[in-house]
């Protein structure tokens, strides 16, 4: 930690929000101001580097300042009265929760603009594509950083225009229909979210986070409560995605580009489980602990079903594609996510934070590696990879062929990599659930949660096999092993994965004291 002063903090944290779309706007001038290049295509996609990796510094400089002895403080706060009528505010803030979330958030988004800067995606002018990148960013970053409910709302959607173009106009085969389902769910969702966000306004005379975390659901009655609940968690479940509404995320991930797969994966989803953690656990205990057994139940339902998709669509001769694979792996890991938000236990929540990051981390790697397959092959069906143009990857590639590997070991939650800790703290919440949650329905969901955790090993383990091993035919060329762009943009997410793993102290003892809090009703 190093000491900053709070005036600085404040502008640190104003500027991870703003600067991307500022960002954005210069990207769209003639010549972005300040960078040359070889090409106008070119520099505009170097303008897109630099702001993302000035944005990233800022956040590396803002953990850095952050004061680790007070994580379950709101630090670098800014509160300025926007709409006075309405109470609405612009808050900023970070505590133990958000950092680490908004930490991910820019160093994926940095990542993401290196490899486009070597790896363009094939679609309209780089003008448009780094100027959308970049206000998705921003709408991420605010998301974990704003204070207020109607402010929260706005970065929540802010998000999903950028996110519908890059796909309909940057993806692959199927992308405008993948786009279109992506955009009609996640907005059916809101408009039931915006509802909920307004009725806990309206009822409690606020809509800052914090004073209604302070009050705890104090001046909302019960059935205030669960009305808005109920709405906050549908357009919340949608974005996770929980089962059953998630069958726009398969698509959205097969059509989409690998920087939009990664950011997608990576961040968009973590901002649905971040809204279950930030709004309804503190506002709304009494309506939350209502749905809390019907959340776990299909938060187990979704691990079991996300783990048999993925071992059918594993299966020899199944027309499996790996792209979608690994679409569906997510389904099961944020069913551990939500089976930990469910305990409304300071483990269980821990446990859904620290598995936000680790997916992040794991699964953003395993899209950057099937990218990078289906660039060297042209292909992400299994059939195909595996029997044709991808056998025995290990021979042919043998770096791609052990970081797909590491992926995989690491998705399945190998002890001692990042994906362990976040599922193992989500069963040991089910295990001893939160007073009023009736025990022996958790051990029936940690059961069969459990149970998940081995089909989760059995599909990623098929697909090592089935991609990576077996004898390398004299006839086939080798394939271009990993390039050195590549391993400037995937080596961090391999080095967090271990360092997550082997001291997962980094994170827990941010997110610990700032869970206790929450859950006790109280901020400062």
């Amino acid at each position: 930690m190093i000491d900053i002063n709070e005036s600085v903090m404040q502008f640190l944290l104003a500027f991870v929000v703003v600067g991307p779309l500022l960002g954005a706007a210069a990207a769209l001038l003639p010549a972005p101001p300040g960078l040359k290049g070889k090409s106008p295509e070119q520099a505009v996609l170097r303008h897109g580097v630099t702001v993302t990796g000035a944005v990233l510094i800022a956040a590396i400089v803002l953990a850095l300042g952050f004061d680790h002895d007070q994580p379950s403080k709101m630090q670098a706060s800014t509160d300025i009265s926007w709409i006075p009528a309405l109470d609405v505010r612009i808050h900023l803030g970070i505590d133990g929760i958000s950092l680490p979330l908004l930490v991910l958030t820019a160093l994926l988004t940095f990542l993401c603009a290196l490899y486009s800067y070597f790896k363009m995606p094939a679609g309209p002018t780089p003008k448009a594509f780094v100027a959308l990148l970049l206000v998705l960013e921003s709408g991420m970053l605010a998301t974990f950083a704003v204070l207020d409910l109607l402010l929260f709302f706005l970065a929540f959607e802010m998000v999903l225009i950028p996110m519908y173009f890059l796909i309909a106009r940057w993806g692959g085969e199927g992308r405008s229909q993948a786009a279109w389902r992506f955009i009609l769910y996640t907005l059916l969702g809101s408009v039931v979210m915006l509802l909920g966000l307004l009725l806990i306004g309206i009822k409690a005379g606020t809509f800052d986070m914090m004073a209604l975390a302070t009050d705890n659901g104090r001046s909302l009655t019960t059935s205030v409560q669960v009305i808005a609940v109920l709405a906050i968690g549908i357009g919340l479940a949608v974005k996770t995605p929980m089962w059953p509404l998630h069958s726009w995320l398969p698509d959205a991930h097969t059509a989409a580009p690998t920087v939009g797969s990664v950011l997608l994966a990576g961040v968009l989803l973590k901002m649905g489980t971040y809204g279950f953690v930030r709004i309804l656990l503190p506002i709304a205990p009494d309506g939350f602990r209502t749905f809390a057994p019907y959340l776990a139940a299909l938060a187990v339902v979704g691990i079991i079903y996300g783990s048999l998709a993925c071992l059918a669509l594993a299966k020899q001769g199944a027309k499996g594609d790996l792209k979608r694979l690994i679409a569906y792996s997510s389904v099961g890991h944020m069913g551990f996510v939500l089976l930990g938000i469910s305990t409304m236990t300071p483990t269980g929540v821990n446990g859904a934070l620290f598995a936000n990051i680790a997916h992040g981390l794991i699964t953003g790697l395993l899209f950057f590696l099937v990218g990078a397959l289906k660039d060297r092959t042209g292909t992400t069906d299994l059939d195909t990879l595996a029997e044709e143009t991808g056998a025995a990857l290990y021979g042919r590639a043998p770096r791609l062929g052990g970081l797909l590997a590491f992926g995989a070991v690491a998705s399945l939650g190998l002890p001692g990599l990042a994906g362990f800790w976040g599922e193992m703290l989500a069963l040991f919440g089910a295990f001893r659930p939160a007073d009023g949650l009736s025990r022996p329905a958790f051990l029936t969901f940690m059961a069969i949660a459990a149970f998940g955790t081995l089909l989760t090993a059995a599909y990623l383990l098929v697909v090592v096999r089935r991609v990576c091993m077996g004898a390398l035919p004299q006839d086939v060329p080798k394939l271009t092993d990993v390039r050195s762009y590549e391993f400037a943009a995937w080596t961090p997410l391999v080095v967090l994965t271990v360092v997550a793993g082997l001291w997962p102290k980094a994170l827990l003892g941010l997110s610990d004291p700032a869970v206790q809090q929450l859950l006790a009703g109280g901020t400062r």
